[in-house]
């Protein structure tokens, strides 16, 4: 039952007072009007009345008064008890757990969320300090602190470990307010929490894929150079020596194009799986990215140590892997830098082991190779030419040669072979092999790849307008040009421009090229063949092509590399792998084309196993087109 104000009290008491004094004077009144009313005069009658009504009315404006102040009474009790009930359905329905205590530090009152958030029951903790729920992760000095600050502030708010009902120990985020009385009497104590072990399990798994591969959850670059960093640190401090190998699969790229990338997947994830059961105590295995990893020895007493390490590493990857019932075969390469022997810093030590791995996939694959300083100063000239052959093409250094080509049964020249070549203004003519790799690296492969085709059209409509009536003139396409878009429009607009008949070109594309992207390859191809260009395939024999591939590719001619050719006619390899190009070449109706002929046996025995056409020292060199001799040779 609802209890009236003070104010709506007074208000009562006073309408009584006046009722019983309208009672008792009004009795009065009347008696003696009516038992007296012969003596009482007329100005007293009037009185009487008078004084009757005037109490009356002031009887009625109390009441009324009484009645307005007890309605507004009402409303105002109905407006709090509302807000008290959406207070208590806020107090329930948050998600933050709510705890108050009294002044004592007993608890009172606690949510459902509290009760959701620690698996306890509002009967289990009423009465009970919230000491119930320590952790035990915080010594003294921290709860010290905490009530240093709600004396000195009146409120506290940061991280602390509780521990739940089940004895999970858990993160809260909580904030302790103390409430008091007008006076500054402290009344209760009300601690508003929310679980924050999710969002640090989150942060934490954030941080975990920041550090670490996602396929193969070994540490990616990043952690891997902080510990190497910090491993740096340790050997510097203790006189230690540190290794770090790195190692990148080989052919791992013919993986994805035959089987898909999920399968290649699968193969880092048991690649990843069959080191990481070599590593011993102090290293440290990582993915880099791709098919590349690196191992970390912090500890490596002696060289042979990281050279055994990269040989066992080698060798376990060449033996079979099992993906999906067919079995696979890989091998590895991998560079070995040593601190503080070869380099001074972490940066220096990976940079240096990546040099030892270039050395390592040159010298064969499926090996180990250590980094010398040698390898850094090819490093440095390879910058260096980079540099100069840019400033080179704008300066027109460039040259173009010619190679004849002759067919192998007449003897006459039917073709030539354009080669670009550097006219060094102080070294003089620098080797294709010195920035040819340069060109290829850097990129700038596709400008001079673009300039030698135009070069070379122009010279040959000169050849066809001084009556030289050679069948076709030959120019390399890189691999870089060979995956641009615009290929096509490229050479349009360069036989649009020189006039050339585009039967008297013909576009050599390496074999390793082809096979590097073989649906991207035959788009390019067939392209090309639609301008009415001649297609050959260079260097066949040294990449893996595979011959349904092969055969849908629109191409007229295969060359055979000087690498078989160089040991004919005795080598029985050679001879058997010529023989075998020769026979699939004209079973698909192509024709044969030898490069590197330097003996007349070599040429005959060419001759006579089919080959149509060949090139080499043994015809001529390539010479400048004024120098280039058309008579008959070899």
């Amino acid at each position: 039952m609802a209890v009236p104000s003070r104010n709506a009290l007074r208000v009562a008491l006073s309408y009584l007072a006046l009722s019983v004094l309208w009672y008792v004077l009004t009795d009065q009144i009347l008696s003696r009007f009516f038992d007296n009313s012969v003596q009482i005069a007329h100005g007293q009658m009037i009185s009487g009345y008078f004084w009757i009504v005037l109490s009356a009315l002031v009887l009625l404006f109390a009441r009324s008064r009484l009645l307005r102040d007890l309605a507004a009474e009402g409303s105002q009790r109905r407006a709090e008890q509302d807000r008290l009930r959406m207070a208590a359905a806020v107090f329930d329905s948050t998600l933050e757990g709510v705890l108050v205590t009294n002044a004592q530090g007993q608890i009172v009152h606690v949510n459902r969320a509290f009760m959701d958030i620690t698996g306890y029951c509002a009967e289990e903790v009423i009465g009970c300090n919230p000491s119930k729920f320590k952790s035990g992760r915080h010594d003294p000095a921290f709860y010290h602190q905490l009530f240093a600050d709600l004396d000195a502030k009146g409120e506290w708010h940061g991280e602390i470990w509780n521990r739940r009902k089940s004895g999970e120990v858990y993160p809260q985020w909580q904030t302790i307010r103390v409430i008091r009385t007008p006076r500054g009497v402290i009344t209760h104590y009300v601690a508003v929490f929310s679980d924050v072990s999710a969002s640090k399990r989150s942060a934490q798994e954030l941080t975990r894929l920041a550090h670490h591969d996602p396929l193969t959850e070994l540490p990616n670059r990043l952690l891997f150079s902080d510990r190497v960093e910090q491993s740096l640190s340790a050997a510097r401090a203790h006189k230690r020596i540190c290794a770090l190998l790195f190692i990148d699969l080989d052919h791992f790229q013919s993986v994805n194009d035959g089987l898909g990338h999920a399968a290649g997947d699968r193969l880092l994830k048991a690649v990843a799986q069959r080191l990481e059961a070599l590593m011993g105590e102090s290293m440290t295995l990582a993915r880099l990215g791709g098919d590349e990893f690196a191992v970390l020895i912090e500890n490596c007493v002696q060289v042979a140590q990281a050279a055994e390490l990269a040989q066992r590493l080698a060798n376990a990857l060449k033996e079979p892997f099992t993906l999906d019932q067919q079995t696979l075969f890989m091998g590895a390469s991998v560079g070995i830098s040593l601190f503080p022997d070869d380099a001074s810093s972490a940066e220096q030590l990976l940079r240096n082991a990546d040099s030892a791995l270039f050395k390592a996939k040159n010298s064969g694959r499926g090996g180990y190779a250590l980094y010398t300083e040698a390898l850094t100063a090819h490093a440095r000239q390879r910058l260096e030419v980079g540099a100069e052959l840019r400033r080179a093409l704008q300066q027109e250094e460039l040259r173009v040669y010619y190679q004849p080509v002759h067919d192998l049964g007449s003897g006459a020249m039917v073709g030539v072979e354009a080669l670009v070549r550097w006219m060094h203004p102080q070294r003089g003519l620098v080797p294709p092999i010195e920035f040819i790799p340069v060109a290829e690296d850097s990129g700038l492969i596709v400008d001079i790849d673009r300039w030698v085709t135009r070069q070379a059209c122009e010279q040959m409509v000169a050849w066809q307008a001084q009556g030289r009536a050679l069948e076709f003139v030959a120019v390399n396409l890189s691999s870089r040009l060979f995956g641009h878009a615009d290929l096509n429009a490229g050479f349009a607009q360069v036989l649009d421009s020189t006039g050339l008949d585009p039967a008297l070109l013909e576009v050599e594309v390496t074999e390793s090229a082809v096979m590097d992207d073989p649906d991207r390859a035959l788009e390019q191809l067939h392209s090309l063949r639609a301008l009415g260009l001649r297609l050959a395939i260079d260097d066949f024999g040294t990449g893996y092509s595979s011959l349904l591939r092969l055969k849908r590719l629109p191409v007229h001619k295969l060359k055979i590399d000087q690498g078989f050719v160089a040991g004919l006619p005795d080598d029985e390899d050679d001879i058997a792998i010529v023989r075998a190009i020769i026979a699939l070449a004209h079973s698909m109706g192509l024709q044969v084309h030898a490069e590197g002929i330097e003996q007349p046996e070599q040429g005959e025995f060419l001759r006579r196993h089919g080959c149509e056409l060949g090139q080499g020292y043994g015809f001529g060199r390539p010479v400048p087109p004024e120098q280039l001799q058309w008579a008959q040779a070899l």
